[in-house]
């Protein structure tokens, strides 16, 4: 029997909490149908549990009374500032690394990976997390080797995932390498699991701040999204701006995390999944009215950015082509719940 130590984490998120259990509870319950003890031993743990503490159906233990796992699992970090969560949970980090030491294998889910970084525990290791949280891990732990595209990372005993949905590939690979391929397709099936994702950058928003407090700044940023669609260069963008073209790039790279030139291309791009999205548009029209004028760059920059082609995003992601999909569900719906009437 594998123990399994699921970190309850101050500030969790409780979906990613509520997904692990019920995962690794299903896991367990295959094995209990065929005669056959539970896998994991699933033991809670908390900073701050006190005795006779539950969460749920499970007893807190405290990571105060230190009990040896094969395997601990960092579910996700609610919504909020993650400096506040990482913060609220610094004493974990001693517990964390104290399991490590002996042998215990780390996996964590979507942001819960800030609170590794934070320990040290991820420096010179590959790790993803949500994807639009990867630029704040890789910035602000720059020892890390950030995958951000990566839906799970394997690192000497640490695991991470990506954002949301990712966490139950990681989950899976976890099955997969404790309990072997048959029961792992069983799950995927039971939780209806596409196992084919092998990248998670097409969810991602580029959403960069504006609350730096350089005003030089934002008075580029400004510049940039009022006239991103008229196709002119960086440098024609921002050639207004009271500074050296020099000093605007520092300053951006320093308040932004990336160059005008990036900022330009990533607002151009954001604009072009938009109409992809929420329009009829043809491919040629979107690149046009995002600031393009060549359809093969236009094609190769948005693949490069989001790992999927104009077109592939928009079968994902069309909200008109979604909305035709539920319209069709409420129909069936109504005729399967006829009975009741």
């Amino acid at each position: 029997m594998k123990q399994l130590g699921l970190l309850i984490t101050n500030r969790h998120r409780l979906l990613s909490v509520a997904a692990i259990l019920d995962v690794f509870e299903s896991v367990n319950s295959f094995y209990e149908r065929a005669g056959e003890s539970p896998f994991f031993n699933i033991t809670l743990f908390s900073p701050e549990a006190t005795p006779g503490q539950f969460y749920g159906a499970y007893p807190m233990q405290s990571i105060d009374d230190f009990t040896k796992q094969d395997i601990v699992l960092i579910p996700a970090f609610g919504a909020g500032d993650l400096k506040v969560s990482v913060s609220n949970n610094q004493m974990c980090i001693p517990w964390l690394w104290e399991q490590y030491k002996k042998g215990a294998e780390l996996a964590s889910f979507c942001t819960g990976a800030f609170l590794l970084a934070a320990g040290g525990l991820l420096n010179g290791k590959h790790a993803t997390t949500h994807i639009d949280s990867a630029e704040a891990l890789a910035s602000n732990f720059p020892h890390i080797i950030m995958k951000s595209n990566a839906v799970v990372t394997d690192d000497t005993g640490i695991y991470t995932s990506g954002g949301a949905t990712s966490s139950f590939h990681l989950m899976l690979y976890l099955i997969q390498r404790f309990c072997g391929k048959d029961l792992t397709l069983r799950t995927a099936k039971m939780f209806a699991i596409d196992m084919d994702r092998e990248q998670q950058t097409y969810f991602g928003t580029f959403a960069p701040s504006q609350n730096h407090g350089d005003g030089l700044v934002n008075m580029a940023q400004q510049k940039i999204e009022q006239e991103y669609q008229e196709g002119s260069t960086i440098e024609v963008l921002i050639q207004d701006i009271p500074a050296s073209r020099r000093n605007v790039v520092r300053r951006f790279k320093q308040a932004i995390g990336v160059t005008p030139i990036e900022y330009l291309q990533r607002t151009r791009i954001e604009a072009a999944k938009k109409l992809l999205a929420q329009t009829d548009q043809s491919v040629l029209e979107v690149m046009l009215n995002s600031g393009y004028n060549d359809l093969k760059s236009f094609r190769q920059l948005f693949k490069k950015s989001t790992g999927v082609t104009p077109k592939e995003y928009r079968d994902k992601f069309n909200i008109a082509r979604l909305e035709s999909g539920g319209r069709w569900d409420k129909r069936m719906l109504g005729n399967n719940l006829s009975f009741l009437n």
